[in-house]
């Protein structure tokens, strides 16, 4: 494996670590909704699903986290936009670790479907029917 494809993998791997770390933090210690923790925490469950896929390099896995990423975008912005300072800092953290599971999860799918075409392993594609 390349050293580029390797270096996607774990900043997708380190993206989802540090989105659920955060999640649970952000919600049980650092700015919970209300004292003592709250039940949001539980957002970061759907994280915890891809991390075998990740580990295990599975390029569907890493397809469909591009698209589920979203989700934690958007709720960072709205929270970066209504929260107060701490929360409105997290959910700029938030933003950052998105956007760096984003990066490489489109990153990696590229990089592996351009070295497996380099290698002949893929068929070219269909074309539509004119």
């Amino acid at each position: 494996m390349h050293s580029s494809i390797k270096f996607t993998r774990w900043l997708a791997v380190g993206s989802v670590l540090g989105l659920i770390a955060l999640g649970l933090a952000w919600e049980l210690f650092l700015a919970p909704l209300r004292p003592g923790g709250s039940w949001l925490a539980l957002k970061v469950l759907p994280l915890c699903i891809p991390l075998p896929g990740l580990l295990k390099n599975r390029m569907y896995t890493y397809r469909w986290v591009s698209l589920v990423v979203w989700l934690y975008f958007t709720e960072g912005v709205v929270r970066a936009w209504s929260d107060r300072a701490p929360g409105n800092y997290l959910a700029m953290l938030e933003l950052v670790l998105c956007l760096a599971l984003f990066t490489a999860c489109a990153l990696h799918v590229r990089l592996r479907q351009r070295h497996a075409k380099a290698a002949g392993l893929t068929e070219p594609p269909v074309s539509a029917a004119p």
